[in-house]
């Protein structure tokens, strides 16, 4: 079992820079791929990034490609999306999602967090 607990979101401009928490507690997380899901309103859950239980392979949407950046610290149990030049349609709940394995760039995740909000204005 992993419980996740997704931080900082919140609301800013266009252009601007956020950066998302999810800490973990469970004996599995260090052996877990993670994964930020998010789902805008009147929208399906949507894939986002993925990082392997080591940090060494990671997976993105096309959407957000040289934007963001996904990062994880096992010893601290988080892991953290790093987000850049932020886009209006970039608002949506942030999930933060966990399994076991491999990385899958899909919303096939086990384990999910609450969400954070994230909202971006022009």
């Amino acid at each position: 079992q992993v419980q996740l607990v997704e931080s900082g979101g919140g609301s800013v401009q266009a252009g601007t820079s956020l950066r998302l928490s999810c800490t973990a507690s469970g004996r599995t997380f260090r052996s877990s791929a993670v994964a930020w899901v998010r789902q805008a309103p009147g929208k399906e859950r949507e894939f986002v990034a993925a990082i392997n239980w080591s940090g060494g392979s990671t997976n993105y949407a096309d959407s957000v490609k040289g934007r963001f950046t996904i990062s994880r610290n096992n010893a601290k149990k988080t892991v953290s999306l790093q987000m850049n030049s932020l886009k209006p349609e970039d608002t949506a709940v942030y999930y933060c999602a966990a399994k076991s394995g491999d990385i899958t760039a899909t919303i096939q995740y086990d384990f999910w967090g609450r969400g954070t909000q994230v909202t971006v204005s022009s």
